[in-house]
């Protein structure tokens, strides 16, 4: 499942290194213009196992994400691969997320980042600040990272968590859904995976936009956390006695 928003140039490269793993495609254009959508037109024309599902505007990131998950779990699938359609992630480690994904059906299977040379310094200094505040509002380490889009979701729990809140609908999302999944007690794996910025690589992150609605976010969860601490201390208490 890919939230695609103009990224004409390397979706062709990205759907072809899914499908040569023999995976279902599913592209969510979240309101691309014509260029585009021709791409994603021509790609599902050309491949019965790609699927383009068409949001008349661009609404965000997270809410493409959630459109492509509540439509997967429509049509019957149990998990849902989630890649980004900038080429920024290593198509390569798709076997070694769906082997975990196999051995543990019930976890979310999520990546931990591990940059390479050209990352701007601005994403890893705002990267650090949300790692910390996840920390705070999980009350435990659990969560190397949230903002990798490179995820692994089982579906019945996710979307009856999509169809219960209302989440972030554009960059906060993959950090709010995380938090929240974590609050659940649904168990999380991480697989380190390299994470790339090629030349003319197309990125619709906002620098100042995107970081105040995840500011906002992190404001909220901090509020949650609150009133859930006495049962997240529990459970961690529970755990490190066991």
């Amino acid at each position: 499942m890919i939230p695609v928003y103009e990224h004409d140039g390397a979706i062709g490269r990205v759907v072809s290194a899914i499908r040569a793993h023999g995976l279902d495609c599913l592209l969510v254009d979240d309101g691309s213009g014509a260029d585009c959508a021709g791409v994603l037109d021509a790609l599902a024309a050309s491949d019965p196992a790609v699927r383009v599902l068409r949001l008349p505007a661009n609404q965000g990131k997270g809410a493409a994400v959630q459109a492509g998950l509540l439509a997967a779990d429509g049509s019957g699938y149990g998990h849902a691969l989630q890649i980004d359609a900038d080429g920024q992630h290593a198509l390569t480690d798709i076997p070694r997320f769906l082997a975990e994904c196999r051995s543990h059906p019930e976890a979310v299977i999520c990546g931990r980042p591990v940059f390479g040379h050209g990352t701007p310094h601005s994403r890893l200094y705002w990267r650090h600040l949300t790692r910390f505040w996840v920390w705070v509002n999980t009350l435990s380490f659990d969560i190397p990272d949230a903002m990798c889009g490179f995820r692994i979701y089982p579906l019945r729990p996710v979307t009856a968590l999509l169809r219960q809140a209302r989440l972030g609908r554009r960059m906060d999302f993959d950090i709010e859904i995380l938090v929240r999944l974590h609050w659940s007690g649904l168990p999380m794996r991480w697989l380190d995976t390299l994470i790339s910025y090629p030349p003319g690589g197309v990125s619709h992150f906002r620098l100042w936009l995107d970081n105040v609605l995840i500011t906002r976010v992190h404001t909220l969860l901090f509020f949650g956390m609150l009133w859930r601490s006495p049962r997240l201390l529990a459970r961690k208490l529970a755990r490190s006695s066991s």
